[in-house]
């Protein structure tokens, strides 16, 4: 994938992330993802590719979304897959709260699984945990193997998970086992993509989350050499049919491979609020500042850009660290 257009992409979640993080705190989920939604979409329109949406935000929450089969891009240019949330964590930032990030991942066409937008059973990690893991299993197993790989103890292994009912016997297992557990409202692409990260604390993600995120994150785990494990789980009759009917299978192991296919793809992401992947949207006296990160999986640079928005000059004072 061209270089250019995977800084376009940043320039994208750059705009949704300023649009959106005004409304931080305000109580306001839908306008705080409806302004990520407009300046997203606005952005595409701009870029020399022709993109069609095959996971859209929204399906599962009622939002305002880019929604599946959404043609962007000027039409000229490279056919592409998009996959997009350009508010992960709507209700942290209505509430004030920390880790809203806007994300999307992009590849060839064809190269991302066209998931529903329900939910799927999830189990991620990074490079020196890839190989070892087996959603099937039970997770003590898992934990065991992942602890051998990291040269840890299983007492030291982290995991991150979803607070929700519906994991409630997962906490109990995962607890029994010996291993420390992380606890989170939302936000399952940042914690998917923590296990991969340098000194994030967090060696492993397991839990039900989104189907869309789950695509999201493993794309950048791709970029990172991480992997990631799902299962579809669909939570309402409606999302069933919708999986059948696009031939997925409620039985297989999606691997990431199967979730991400091929050498080229990308992922970027820009923080919103504050959490433990990237910064929040600044506002500073002579405009927005942002962090964002970029990465591709041909190359496997992982890319953090520090940005300045001056408003007399938009595309000018990116600043990038590796």
């Amino acid at each position: 994938m061209d270089r250019n257009l995977a800084l376009e992409f940043v320039r994208i979640t750059e705009a949704a992330a300023i649009s959106c993080a005004r409304w931080m705190g305000k109580g306001d989920k839908i306008k705080a993802d409806k302004a990520a939604v407009d300046a997203m979409r606005k952005r595409f329109n701009y870029v020399d590719f022709k993109g069609r949406v095959v996971i859209g935000e929204g399906e599962k929450d009622e939002a305002p979304m880019l929604y599946i089969g959404e043609e962007l891009g000027t039409g000229e240019g490279p056919e592409m897959d998009i996959a997009v949330d350009p508010l992960e964590c709507t209700d942290n930032l209505a509430k004030g709260k920390p880790n809203a990030i806007s994300v999307l991942a992009a590849g060839p066409k064809g190269s991302l699984l066209n998931a529903p937008g329900s939910y799927m059973d999830q189990l991620a990690v990074g490079p020196a945990a890839k190989g070892v893991i087996d959603i099937r299993a039970p997770i003590k197993d898992n934990l065991k193997n992942i602890a051998k790989a990291l040269k840890k103890d299983i007492s030291e292994i982290t995991v991150i998970i979803l607070e929700r009912e519906r994991h409630n016997e997962l906490i109990k297992q995962i607890k029994e086992a010996g291993a420390r557990i992380r606890l989170i409202d939302h936000g399952t692409v940042s914690a998917g993509i923590a296990p991969a990260m340098h000194n994030s604390g967090i060696d492993v993600m397991v839990g039900i989350g989104g189907a869309p995120e789950c695509i999201i994150t493993a794309v950048a785990l791709k970029c990172m050499n991480g992997e990631i494990q799902g299962v579809l789980k669909p939570h309402t009759e409606e999302f069933k049919q919708q999986a059948l009917d696009r031939g997925l299978d409620l039985n297989k192991v999606y691997k990431i491979d199967d979730l991400a296919k091929g050498d080229h793809l990308v992922f970027a992401a820009t923080g919103v609020s504050d959490g433990p992947l990237l910064k929040g949207v600044v506002f500073t006296q002579h405009g927005p500042l942002t962090s964002s990160l970029v990465m591709r999986s041909k190359s496997g640079t992982i890319r953090y850009i520090e940005t300045h928005h001056h408003e007399s000059m938009p595309s000018k004072g990116y600043k990038e660290r590796i």
